[in-house]
């Protein structure tokens, strides 16, 4: 175990430290360090400056103005029209078509000028000779029908009047009464009761009893004894504060207590005299990153010229 700290197998969980890449390199300040070195040497691309759009070519790319129809024959749009109409025109057999006469238009409503058939007979408004009404006669004269329907009126009906019958006053209810008389004259006894009728195991009114109270006990002063008024606090409680105002001490008293040094224990060591140091524990050592080993797998001493670029 070195003496200034750790051995190399405890950082970094290898037998000895690596060796670094960068051992008599040149230090090189990341202060004010340009982003592209290459483009502040040698000589660069001058592009000559920025021109406007005017009529001139000097602002395009061509040193002079290329046409689209370049070369391409001319064509007279009116010339040709005229030739497609005299091709048309010669297909035709005969003459242009043309009528005797122009449209006529009507005058007014229920007007036929203009019309090819003219008027018809059966749209005509005029009146047609009728004949005159003759009236068939008068029918058979009966009597008329009596009004009602018969219950209730008399001589409204086919046959005889109805035989007059007596309807006693409140007949139901004198059947009714004499029905209820027999029926007591045939009963024999009273209702049929039994006392085995199932009740409940509590009362409805829990302070239900059957049991006169006691008489009410009278409370007897005693002529010596007085009962005096009740205690009262001679000042509410008080809270506790930085003051000790609810305590029962105004202050804590002091109690002496010196600084004395613990006993201090020994410490154990070996037969040479160092001090024991348990075994470290099972150590990670630094691993590459996924991105790191799919780049080294994808790039590899064998493809590393013929490699291409992959893009998902």
């Amino acid at each position: 175990m070195p003496a200034d700290g750790k051995s190399d197998m405890e950082r970094i969980g290898l037998f000895s430290e690596m060796g670094y890449i960068t051992i008599g390199d040149r230090y090189v300040s990341h202060y004010m360090r340009p982003f592209n070195e290459a483009a502040s040497k040698n000589r660069q691309m001058l592009p000559g400056g920025t021109k406007t759009l005017s009529a001139l070519q000097a602002g395009y790319f061509e040193p002079q103005f290329v046409r689209i129809f370049d070369g391409e024959a001319y064509s007279n749009p009116v010339q040709l029209r005229r030739r497609y109409r005299l091709a048309e025109s010669k297909k035709n057999l005969g003459r242009a078509f043309l009528p005797t006469n122009g449209d006529k238009l009507p005058c007014g409503l229920g007007s036929y000028y203009g019309t090819i058939g003219g008027p018809y007979a059966y749209f005509s408004a005029q009146l047609k000779a009728k004949e005159k009404y003759t009236s068939p006669g008068k029918n058979f004269y009966t009597n008329p029908g009596k009004k009602g329907t018969g219950y209730g009126y008399a001589n409204v009906t086919i046959g005889e009047q109805y035989p007059h019958a007596p309807e006693v006053y409140e007949a139901e209810r004198i059947e009714a009464k004499k029905a209820q008389e027999e029926h007591r004259r045939l009963v024999k006894g009273g209702p049929f009761k039994l006392n085995l009728y199932p009740q409940e195991y509590f009362d409805m009114n829990p302070y239900f009893n059957n049991q006169p109270l006691s008489p009410m006990k009278q409370l007897q002063e005693t002529p010596g004894k007085k009962i005096g008024p009740p205690f009262k606090p001679s000042s509410p409680a008080k809270k506790p504060g930085g003051m000790k105002g609810g305590t029962f001490d105004p202050y804590p008293s002091h109690s002496a207590d010196p600084y004395v040094i613990k006993k201090s224990m020994a410490v154990t060591t070996n037969k040479r005299g160092q001090i024991f140091h348990p075994p470290a524990g099972p150590k990670s050592r630094p691993i590459a990153s996924i991105m790191t080993l799919n780049v080294t797998r994808s790039l590899n001493v064998m493809n590393y010229k013929t490699a291409c670029l992959t893009s998902y």
